[in-house]
């Protein structure tokens, strides 16, 4: 088992948590992966890790730029045939 003292001021959090023999292992190799100082940084990692690639991620600059043209041509726009429709979304 593996302990963290929680303890809260302005610049840092500390917490006790309880992890498995299992969870520690995996840990440890993280931490030894990377090269980390301490299971804390690897937590801080693991943390990291699944903010990119399960939290809201950011937006492509380019899509952000076609969002923007979009906006700025107006919110909604007349087709007259489903291929006019197909060309501006392409071309967009």
């Amino acid at each position: 088992m593996l302990f963290f003292i929680i303890n809260y001021n302005k610049q840092m959090v500390q917490a006790i948590i309880n992890l498995g023999d299992f969870e520690d292992r995996v840990l440890t190799i993280i931490k030894g992966k990377y090269g980390f100082k301490n299971k804390s940084d690897a937590i801080n990692f693991v943390i990291d890790k699944f903010e990119e690639d399960s939290l809201e991620p950011e937006l492509k600059p380019e899509f952000v730029e076609k969002i923007k043209r979009i906006e700025k041509d107006g919110k909604f726009h007349r087709f007259k045939s489903l291929s006019e429709l197909r060309r501006a979304i392409e071309n967009a």
